[in-house]
Parts: structure tokens; C-alpha cells; sequence
């Protein structure tokens, strides 16, 4: 029986061990490969740069006048979700859009005390939201939210009311998946034993599993070329990215969005593809009924990212709903 644990306990640390080797020379290896790979679609005469909250922050600005729409794109991509987007929004007004922490080439901090200057949890995301745009003199925008960043949209909008002008929530995630979802409470301390090695099984994981991840988001996955795959792993894998990832699972927990939607009386606009695998698209339906004011979308033959895999369908219902707006009078 001794015998028998000592080997089980040899097998894991062998795992353990081969997870981190690979997650190092993963990191040595694709780096350089990855910035260009990166940088290139993205770094143009429209990208800036400024701290916010004390973190360095990558973010572009197109289009003028009002409204003015500010995009959150979803975990594990970064701006580059919106490229067919772009231009037809910015026709609509202001566009601002930007690499949320963790994620492209907006800074990763490496070291802060969790409980109190956490750049990581979603209250502080959503907070950096607002504050980018105290930065940029907007004073009530429309929040643009994928997936996750969806999810920050409905939180910046309960942390801060009378902020937001409106929301357009695309696959949001209100009532489940890990945007909103807890640890169970036994598995807190073993993470957090774990935070020496956690990085780089954390980097080892997501590395592997990334690709796959990100063609489930598509309806048609024969739309995710392999530019696609490689932009998003740049954006992904820039220096620190491993802890940041770390960090961001570590900062996950119960955000009681589900039991404050009703507080939400803004006009928004629930968008779902039919074939949203991510999230069931019953919860969209559910989403839009519970808000006050809200109205739903349900763009057929499209996943997770209908800005992404239907783009012309999508600028039809966003369009629609940003020319029903109410004028805002300014005095």
C-alpha cells in the first residue's frame, strides 16, 4: 500500500514536472515568434498608450462625435475581436476599445497584495472601464461587452450608476460560467499551495488548450484561419502572461450580477447567436427578459462572437439600436 501512494506520488510529480518544463520551453520558444505576430495587425498610427489606475494600458480611438461606444472584448483575445467592426461603428460616432488586463498589450502587473490592489478581479476591471473613460473625457458611454467583457459592462453599470449611456451585450455572462462562478471552498487553499508552480501549469494549460478554445467560439469553425489562431496567441502570450493568467484565475469569484439585473434600467440590447456553445443561449433569452429595458437579438447560424462570425447581421441589430437611442441634451 506504501508502495502503491509513493508511486502515485512520483507519477504527479513527474506530471507536474513535464508540465512545467514544456510551459518554459513553450515561453522561450514562442515569444519572439508571437509579438510580431501581434503587434502587426494591431500597432498602428491609432494605438495609445496611458496609465489608468495605475496600470499602463493599451487602447485605440476611431470614429467622432457621439455616442461614443467603448468595447470590452471577451477572455483570452484582446482588441483584434473587433476588426470587422471597426469601421462600420466608427460610422456611427467614437469608438475606443481596449486590451483588457491580462490580455494583449496592455500591462500585466506582476506583483500587488490580492485583497486590497487586486488589477486582476472583475470589480477592477470594471472600474479601469470608467476610469479610462473619466481619462478621455466621456462621460456616458456606451458600454460594447464580449462574453466576459460583457459581463464587466453589467458590473460597471451596477458599480457606477448613471455612468453608462446604454449596453450591448454579446454573449454576456450573467448567470454561469466562470466570469460569475465561485471556487468551491476547498479548492481556494490548494491554489493558493500552489502558487509557485501555479504559472507555469497555468501557462502549460492555456497554451495547449487555447486554439481549441477559441475555434469553439465559432458556429462555422472553418472560419478560424490560422491568422486568427496566431494573432490571438500573440496577443496572449506577451511577457508575464503566465502569471496574469494565474492571477485572473485566482481572482475569480461570485459576482452577484444574476441577483441585481432588475437594478439595470438603461436601454440595452441582448445579442446571441442561435449556436452560442459557450453560453446557452436560453440564458440571453433569459437576460433580456429580466432587465428592465432591455431588447434581444438572436442572430441565426452564429456562436459566442457573432461580431466576429456574422458581422454584417450583427452591425444590422447594433446599428438599429444605437438610432433609437433617446438624444442626450448637454448643458
Amino acid at each position: 500500500m506504501l508502495k502503491s501512494k509513493q508511486n502515485r506520488l512520483l507519477w504527479i510529480a513527474g506530471v507536474l514536472g513535464l508540465a512545467v518544463a514544456a510551459s518554459v520551453w513553450q515561453r522561450r520558444t514562442t515569444h519572439q515568434q508571437h509579438l510580431g505576430a501581434y503587434a502587426d495587425p494591431i500597432i498602428t498610427t491609432t494605438s495609445r498608450f496611458a496609465t489608468i489606475n495605475g496600470i499602463r494600458v493599451h487602447y485605440q480611438v476611431v470614429g467622432q462625435g457621439e455616442p461614443t461606444l467603448v468595447l470590452l472584448h471577451g477572455s483570452f483575445l484582446s482588441i483584434y475581436s473587433w476588426r470587422e467592426i471597426i469601421a462600420p461603428l466608427s460610422r456611427l460616432g467614437t469608438v475606443v476599445m481596449f486590451d483588457r488586463p491580462t490580455f494583449g498589450l496592455t500591462e500585466r502587473p506582476q506583483t500587488f497584495d490580492r485583497q486590497t490592489d487586486n488589477p486582476y478581479t472583475a470589480e477592477t476591471q470594471a472600474d479601469l472601464t470608467l476610469a479610462l473613460c473619466d481619462h478621455l473625457h466621456i462621460e456616458r458611454p456606451v458600454l460594447v461587452g464580449s462574453s466576459a467583457g460583457g459581463t464587466l459592462a453589467l458590473l460597471a453599470a451596477l458599480r457606477q450608476p448613471g455612468r453608462v449611456r446604454a449596453l450591448v451585450l454579446i454573449g454576456e455572462m450573467a448567470y454561469t460560467a466562470y466570469a460569475v462562478s465561485e471556487f468551491p471552498p476547498w479548492l481556494k487553499p490548494l491554489l493558493n499551495a500552489m502558487d509557485g508552480v501555479g504559472p507555469l501549469l497555468a501557462g502549460f494549460g492555456i497554451g495547449m488548450a487555447a486554439d481549441n478554445a477559441i475555434r469553439s467560439f465559432w458556429h462555422d469553425r472553418s472560419k478560424v484561419t490560422p491568422t486568427i489562431l496566431a494573432t490571438y496567441r500573440a496577443a496572449l502570450q506577451q511577457p508575464g502572461w503566465e502569471r496574469a493568467v494565474w492571477e485572473l484565475i485566482l481572482a475569480t469569484h461570485a459576482l452577484g450580477v444574476a441577483e441585481r439585473v432588475a437594478e439595470i434600467r438603461i436601454p440595452t440590447l441582448v445579442v446571441t447567436g442561435a449556436n452560442d456553445n459557450t453560453v446557452p443561449t436560453g440564458q440571453h433569452i433569459r437576460l433580456a427578459r429580466e432587465l428592465p429595458n432591455a431588447e434581444l437579438a438572436v442572430i441565426p447560424d452564429c456562436g459566442h462572437l457573432p461580431h466576429e462570425e456574422c458581422p454584417a447581421a450583427f452591425m444590422q441589430v447594433v446599428g438599429d439600436f444605437i438610432a433609437r437611442l433617446p438624444v442626450e441634451h448637454t448643458v
